[in-house]
């Protein structure tokens, strides 16, 4: 039997220049060939179609041009694809930074816009230099779950406007207390054919995902309504009518005009373009290596996402960051690597230079129907309401996070939200400790053949190669998890059987509780048996709130016991005493 413990040091410690190789440096030495780019093609071309109408629809929720939102998707798509530490991701701009976004252009101008986010490329940039990144991961799931899910509640009332073919009497406000009452005062000028047009549009691109779910629903329905408006000539806001259409070419890079007073103004808010890039495209590179078993460089990725937007900037778009949505599209749709990402990028532009006269019929109520649909499906629901659930103190940071991101600030609530979290994790460990003072200094001794002795099962002492063992020590949170967990992942598949003891774990949080819970569903779905053992009551309340429970994993009190429950459920060469 293979025994490892949670700590393992590495013999040798990857140089700079192996962490910052681009994962396309790494695919092309692997060899690459026609086959692979035909993989990369018909990925890449599958998540344009699905970019085409999203970077649009981002680009009017944020107060600019849906042309701004194509070239950000390009210059993104491209260098985050050249140089980026993994090997699908896909870059550009993305709706969790619409309230953002929009705030900036209000307050500052386009210029403004502009100045931020190519200061926050610089700070990406430098974190990832100076290997930053790892801290990242720092941040606990409650606040990532209770921040995404108030910015699609921003996202959502940002497009009711569209979505119903109001008028407003002035502009619309930007706060959430605000634009409410604006809009309900406006409620009796409802335009009929938008509410069809933006109502058919969801529908479309819900039934089509249900139906057709490799489909690309939300260009179909973009398209269709497009059609639809131009054929019958209806009284819509249409991308012409607002924005003039889309330019037939693609522009020259242009410096804004710097100065201290307005470097000085953006920079609050170029640092929280930099906070909520690193995350999300950290988190989406977390996906894709969930998706696909490969694993990311953090700090190669925030490199790339660095230069990219500094590049963005230049170029007139806004924010780029890795999309969760459209990387996991570019791995279902058969991506090698990160050539997939430059060539969706490359179509967009090959739109732009060829059909862009097209985008000008496409209606402004279906680009806000896509948004709701992707604001709905930003909501994380399930973990949402596991959070709830799981503790008082993780449902505080929850609703924290996601109230104060709704009625007053991202970054705000980001901060907030994790010191919260730091002080209830600094609380949970003082009640730990001083139960632990109550536990035997010394174990009692035990005869051979008794239940809990080594001798039990010969477990402890013989190496099966079909079962790994992990001991876990110390108290399990969201700061261990990904260190944890990422040696949790390197199970093989020659393995039949894995047991993680918690015996000497006090505590673990629902970051932790989520990590078992994702290692147990792949290792289950590859046949491979997960029994947890030395778990504390509290212990399993946590992890049973978040799913981990039979038939997904075994619970037995020791590691001897679960050899017997391997021995009784076909693990025959489970050694016994």
């Amino acid at each position: 039997m293979e025994t490892r413990t949670s700590k393992i040091n590495p013999a040798s410690e990857p140089g700079y220049a192996e962490l910052f190789t681009p994962k396309l440096v790494t695919v092309l030495r692997e060899g690459y060939g026609l086959k692979e780019l035909r993989a990369d093609a018909i990925a890449g071309l599958t998540v344009a179609i699905v970019a085409l109408p999203l970077s649009m629809a981002i680009a009017i929720a944020s107060g600019v041009s849906p042309a701004q939102g194509l070239y950000t998707a390009i210059v993104g798509g491209i260098l985050v694809s050249l140089l980026g530490g993994s090997r699908f991701q896909i870059g550009g701009p993305a709706g969790a930074f619409i309230v953002l976004v929009a705030g900036t252009v209000q307050a500052h101008g386009l210029d403004g816009l502009l100045i931020a986010t190519i200061l926050s490329g610089v700070m990406l940039l430098a974190i990832g230099a100076l290997k930053l990144g790892t801290y990242i991961k720092f941040i606990p799931y409650p606040v990532t779950v209770g921040f995404t899910a108030g910015i699609a509640v921003i996202i959502f009332a940002s497009q009711i406007k569209d979505l119903l073919g109001l008028t407003l009497s002035g502009a619309e406000p930007g706060p959430l207390l605000e634009k409410l009452p604006a809009i309900w005062a406006a409620l009796p000028g409802i335009d009929l054919v938008t509410v069809a047009l933006s109502g058919a549009t969801i529908l479309v691109i819900i039934g089509t995902k249900r139906v057709r779910p490799h489909w690309p629903g939300m260009l179909i329905a973009v398209a269709g309504a497009g059609l639809i408006t131009a054929f019958f000539n209806l009284p819509v806001s249409t991308i012409g009518s607002v924005f003039g259409g889309i330019p037939g070419d693609f522009p020259a890079p242009v410096l804004p005009e710097f100065t201290l007073e307005k470097v000085q103004a953006v920079l609050p808010n170029a640092i929280a373009f930099a906070l909520l890039g690193a995350i999300e495209s950290l988190l989406s590179a977390v996906v894709a290596d969930g998706m696909t078993g490969r694993h990311h460089r953090s700090n190669c990725e925030l490199v790339a996402q660095g230069v990219a937007n500094m590049a963005s900037g230049l170029f007139g778009g806004i924010c780029v960051t890795g999309t969760i949505a459209r990387t996991a599209t570019n791995i279902r749709a058969g991506a090698h690597g990160p050539v997939a990402g430059v060539l969706h990028a490359l179509f967009l532009l090959l739109f732009i230079l060829v059909a862009a006269p097209l985008a000008s019929f496409i209606p402004l109520a279906s680009l806000a129907g896509v948004l709701a649909v992707v604001a709905w499906n930003m909501i994380e629901k399930h973990a949402f309401a596991t959070l709830l659930r799981a503790s008082r103190g993780d449902a505080a940071v929850l609703l924290v996070t996601f109230l104060l991101t709704i009625f007053r600030d991202l970054l705000e609530a980001i901060v907030v939200g994790f010191a919260l979290g730091s002080v209830l994790f600094i609380q949970r460990m003082s009640k730990t400790t001083a139960i632990a003072t109550h536990s035997p200094f010394v174990s009692e001794d035990r005869a051979d053949g008794t239940t809990g002795g080594a001798g039990a099962s010969g477990i402890s002492s013989t190496t099966d190669p079909d079962i790994m063992i992990y001991r876990i020590t110390g108290v399990f949170f969201f700061g261990a998890a990904a260190s944890i967990g990422s040696v949790l992942d390197r199970i093989g598949d020659t393995h039949k059987a894995l047991i993680i003891d918690f015996a000497a774990v006090p505590f673990l949080d629902s970051t932790a509780a989520n990590t078992i819970a994702g290692l147990a569903s792949k290792t289950h779905g590859r046949g491979i048996e997960v029994i947890l053992t030395g778990t504390s009551h509290d212990l399993r309340r946590e992890l049973f709130a978040h799913g981990i429970k039979p038939p997904l994993v075994h619970y037995e009190t020791d590691i001897e016991t679960a050899a017997v429950w391997l021995r009784a459920h076909g693990m025959r060469d489970v050694p016994a005493s």
